[in-house]
C-alpha cells in the first residue's frame, strides 16, 4: 500500500508535519494523527458515493488555500465563485493526481472490476481525470440548493472541503433533467441522507450518486445540525472537479 503522505510530499512539497515526524513526539495522539493513512468509506444508502474524511492534513489545506488566494480570483468582496475549463492550474491538476493515487492505493486497495472502489475503472483511467474546476467561497449562512450536476459533465465528480465543517444532504430523485435545480420529482419515500464534511475531506460521486441523487448544503441557522448539536459555521471554501463531455 502506498503512503498517502509521501504522495502529498511529492505533490505539495514537505510540510511541517513531515518535518515533525523526524523529531521526538511527546504527544501520542499527535503521533497517531501524523502516521494514519486516509481511507475511503462507502455510503451504504447511496451507490457510488464515497467519502474520505481526512484526505488533506491541516498543512495541505493551508497550501491549497494559499494557492487559491494567489490566483487573485476573490480580490473583490462581491466575487465568491471562480470557474476554469481546459488547462487548469497546476495545483488542481496535482490534486487530481492525488485523488487518483488514493483510489488506487487506499487501504481497501483497488478491485479490478471497479465496483468496490471509489471510482469505476473507466473513470479512474480517463485522461485527463478532470478538466473543469469550480472554487466556491461561502460565508456563514450561505450554501447551495438541492441539485444534480449538469449533464454536460461526465460521470465522476470530486468535492474537496476546506475551512469550515458542514452537512451535505442527499435526496434521491425519480428522474433527472439537464441542470436540474429544484426540478424533477423527488421520491417522497426516500429519506434524506446527511454526510458531515469536515475541513480536508473529499467526496466522490459516480453512477447513481452522480445522476440520481440531489445534493445540497443549507447553512441557514438551525439547519447545520450534527449529532444533535449545531455546527459553528465559519467561511467555507469548496473545490469541485469535473470532466466536460466531448463536444459533438
Amino acid at each position: 500500500m502506498a503512503d498517502h503522505k509521501v504522495i502529498f510530499e511529492q505533490v505539495f512539497g514537505l510540510s511541517s508535519d513531515s518535518e515533525a515526524e523526524n523529531s521526538t513526539h511527546e504527544d501520542d495522539q499527535s503521533l497517531h494523527v501524523l502516521i494514519q493513512n486516509p481511507i475511503f468509506q462507502s455510503v451504504l444508502q447511496i451507490n457510488g458515493l464515497w467519502f474520505c474524511r481526512d484526505f488533506l492534513s491541516s498543512d495541505q489545506q493551508h497550501i491549497l488555500l494559499s494557492a487559491i488566494q494567489n490566483e487573485g480570483w476573490f480580490k473583490e468582496a462581491s466575487r465568491n465563485q471562480a470557474m476554469r475549463f481546459g488547462d487548469l492550474p497546476a495545483w488542481s491538476t496535482k490534486l487530481s493526481d492525488s485523488i487518483r493515487e488514493l483510489v488506487l492505493f487506499g487501504d481497501d486497495g483497488f478491485q479490478g472490476d471497479g465496483q468496490t472502489s471509489a471510482l469505476p475503472w473507466d473513470l479512474l483511467w480517463r485522461e485527463p481525470l478532470f478538466n473543469q474546476l469550480i472554487v466556491n467561497v461561502y460565508e456563514p449562512g450561505e450554501g447551495i440548493c438541492a441539485h444534480v450536476d449538469l449533464l454536460r459533465f461526465e460521470d465522476g465528480i470530486a468535492i474537496v472541503s476546506l475551512e469550515s465543517s458542514c452537512v451535505m444532504h442527499f435526496t434521491r430523485v425519480e428522474s433527472t433533467v439537464d441542470g436540474i435545480e429544484n426540478e424533477g420529482k423527488s421520491n417522497s419515500s426516500s429519506a434524506r441522507v446527511p454526510i458531515l464534511l469536515p475541513p480536508g475531506s473529499l467526496v466522490l460521486m459516480s453512477g447513481e450518486a452522480r445522476y440520481n441523487w440531489r445534493h445540497e448544503i443549507n447553512r441557514n441557522p438551525g439547519f447545520q445540525i450534527w449529532e444533535g448539536r449545531e455546527l459553528d459555521q465559519m467561511r467555507r471554501t469548496s473545490i469541485t472537479l469535473r470532466k466536460l463531455c466531448p463536444s459533438e
